[in-house]
């Protein structure tokens, strides 16, 4: 199940705001260092962050992580590592010239990030809206009884955004969206390229092919040369997803993999929730119940499946940001949302979401099933859709040449040059 919603996050905002205040006051009287950076990420050590952190010095550079996996994970790479909500995650965090975080304040010590240089990299594309745009941010569940409850949650959601100095957008488009969401000026906002996706941009689309093959097999298994099939739902705030298939659905899912020696890739939403274990029939799977044709992709064992892209042959989606991002690939994009019409209302969309998905999103798994068993059955629709999802990617990606986090870091370096020196 979820772990979070909005409304339980504005709870806490509400309970923490005596530390808030005073890590504000720590922070004015510590002096930052000339040189040194943090990093977090909601994602783990992955995300925008992973990519700049490798295009930065390596000198006075922390990450700070909050489990044993994310510190055993940044060993590996070599990432000096403190624990986010340690006292020590604080002064290290309130000592820092540059903070880059990808979700929110939170992803590093959130008390001491007053007075840094903070550069928020986002983590994808907005397709539904998202920030002061989306009616749930500020409709704080059980709080909204409460007589100016939305307004003062507004204006403290804006003083936290305006603390960003540098959001980079993927392109002018996407811009426009981000500024309106953070409630932040063009300055902040350059078009430098997102650097979370430079790993579907570099190198030769064959190699990337091979590369993210490789990492999916050793996430998941053997795959045997079956086409794959990902399906990522986007986050419900706090809700299950909708479109957990039913034992029919998989049924009929189970019919098209094999039809096509496919298989599907399933990957809820971190925050997200739902039962995905396949009901099938014993023709159909093993003597445990398992089937091949589906296997899990869960985020505590993939913390960013962006580098595994390259290896998917087709993506199922409601609402989720990677329906810009496999564009890079390119590789076809099914919609499935059983709850369009609610989703609206609550959350609501950046343009004409019927526009995204071509004409509107499949409602249940037997229209879905017989969408992808039609697409894997025409080389010359797959073709189409192949190209259509290009075309998409490339009205919201101004860049495409794997330079991202580079252009992020030489704006960083430009507007703090102390920031470039690192700590020996």
């Amino acid at each position: 199940m979820a772990s979070f919603s909005f409304g339980a996050g504005n709870a806490a905002r509400i309970l923490r705001a005596p530390l808030s205040l005073a890590g504000a006051l720590a922070t004015a009287l510590v002096p930052r260092s000339r040189g040194d950076w943090v990093f977090g990420s909601a994602a783990g050590i992955a995300d925008g962050a992973l990519a700049l952190w490798r295009e930065s010095s390596r000198s006075g550079r922390t990450w700070l992580v909050t489990s044993s996996e994310q510190r055993r994970e940044a060993e590996r790479l070599g990432i000096r590592t403190v624990a986010r909500d340690s006292l020590r995650g604080f002064w290290i965090t309130a000592r820092a010239r540059v903070v880059v975080v990808t979700h929110g304040m939170g992803d590093v010590n959130r008390y001491g990030v007053r007075g840094a240089f903070i550069v928020q990299l986002w983590h994808g594309i907005p397709l539904k809206r998202i920030g002061l745009d989306a009616p749930v941010t500020l409709a704080p569940g059980r709080l909204r009884r409460v007589p100016g409850i939305s307004r003062a949650l507004g204006a403290a959601y804006r003083r936290t955004q305006r603390r960003i100095a540098l959001l980079p957008a993927a392109s002018h488009l996407v811009r426009g969206r981000l500024e309106s969401a953070f409630g932040l000026d063009d300055a902040r906002v350059p078009v430098l390229g997102e650097p979370r996706v430079d790993v579907l941009s570099r190198g030769s689309a064959a190699d990337r092919r091979h590369g993210a093959l490789r990492l999916l097999e050793g996430a998941v298994g053997g795959l045997g040369g079956a086409r794959t099939v990902l399906y990522a739902p986007t986050w419900r705030d706090g809700d299950p997803d909708p479109a957990v298939p039913t034992a029919p659905d998989w049924e009929r899912i189970l019919a098209v993999l094999e039809s096509h020696d496919a298989v599907l890739l399933v990957r809820p939403h971190p925050l997200g929730g739902g039962d995905y274990a396949p009901s099938v029939a014993p023709r159909a799977a093993d003597e445990t119940g398992a089937t091949a044709r589906v296997r899990m992709l869960p985020s505590t064992d993939v913390p960013d499946v962006t580098p595994l892209l390259p290896a998917v042959d087709v993506l199922v989606t409601d609402y989720s940001s990677l329906v810009f991002d496999i564009g890079l690939v390119p590789a076809p994009t099914l919609f499935l949302a059983p709850d369009v019409d609610a989703y609206a209302r609550t959350r609501g969309f950046y343009g004409s979401y019927t526009d995204i998905a071509d004409g509107g999103a499949a409602r249940t798994w037997t229209e879905l099933a017989a969408r992808l068993d039609s697409l894997l059955g025409d080389a010359d629709q797959f073709a189409r859709e192949r190209e259509r999802s290009a075309s998409l990617s490339t009205r919201v990606h101004d860049w495409r040449d794997g330079r991202n986090a580079e252009r992020v870091h030489r704006a960083i370096v430009t507007a703090v040059p102390a920031a470039g020196e690192g700590r020996a």
